[in-house]
Parts: C-alpha cells; sequence; structure tokens
C-alpha cells in the first residue's frame, strides 16, 4: 500500500518552529494549492485547499530557518489524520496533516516577498533522514508532548 503526497504550492503563514520535551525539532505550516475549472454553467472557477504540513528533525529545522509566508515550495509527505475527544462538547475531532519528508524551494533566489509565478527554481532541496512516514503514533512523539 502507499501513502505518498506531492504538493507545490505557497506557505500561508510563517512556519512555527518547536521541540518535543526530548529535543526533536518539529515545524508546522499550512500550504495553500489552487484549482482552476470551469463549471457546468461554464464559468470559470477558482478553489484554494489549505493543508497543514508538519515536519520533523532536520527537515523541521531547515523549514523553520529558509521558509517565509508567500514562498512556493515543492513537497514531498504522507498523509496522517489524529482524532481526539473535544473536551467540551465530548464530540470526536479530526485533524489531517501531510508529514512531509522532501522539501525543495521553488522561487528565484533572492524573492524574499515570494510573490511572482514563475517557478524559478530557488536551488534547495531537503529530505528528512527518518522514516519515509514520519513519527507515527508509535514512533515518535506524541502531540500532547509538541506544545502547539
Amino acid at each position: 500500500m502507499i501513502n505518498k503526497v506531492i504538493l507545490v504550492g505557497r506557505l500561508g503563514k510563517d512556519p512555527e518552529v518547536r521541540s518535543t520535551p526530548q529535543g526533536t525539532p518539529v515545524t508546522k505550516f499550512t500550504v495553500a494549492t489552487d484549482e482552476r475549472f470551469t463549471d457546468r454553467a461554464g464559468e470559470k472557477q477558482e478553489r484554494t485547499e489549505w493543508h497543514n504540513i508538519t515536519a520533523w528533525g532536520k527537515l523541521g529545522e531547515i523549514c523553520g530557518q529558509y521558509l517565509k509566508k508567500g514562498k512556493l515550495v515543492y513537497l514531498e509527505g504522507s498523509i496522517r489524520t489524529d482524532s481526539w475527544d473535544d473536551k467540551e462538547s465530548g464530540q470526536k475531532k479530526y485533524r489531517t496533516e501531510i508529514v512531509a519528508n522532501t522539501m525543495k524551494m521553488l522561487d528565484k533566489r533572492g524573492d524574499d516577498e515570494g510573490g511572482g509565478r514563475s517557478g524559478g527554481y530557488g536551488g534547495g532541496s531537503y529530505q528528512s533522514r527518518g522514516p519515509k512516514s514520519g513519527p507515527g503514533p508509535d514512533m515518535g512523539p506524541d502531540d500532547d508532548d509538541v506544545p502547539f
């Protein structure tokens, strides 16, 4: 079975870098992807999808250091959905995220605004050395250990 995601999109905000109590760096950020299509009425539509991204270890450190809001990035990783019971309502809640294991910066060098859509390659490509799927339920820190 395969659990692989490939995204190309722009960061919605600057990454948040934290560490687990054991000292493992973990970085979280959001990436927006666009989809353009024509609806049944013949009208052009655009839909933006927001993706929650988590990067662990050295990859997380690099993402926190080099990525900024608006930057264009290529990401590979796997989908992970966590669930918990809401303390106030008692309802089951879900959060789906992409656990990144590869990141490539796609903006032109020196493009600090993250604006233009020319797609020039910035040359940065980074890969996680950990397990391909990132820390799982029994492989890494619990979300309760990460102060987000």
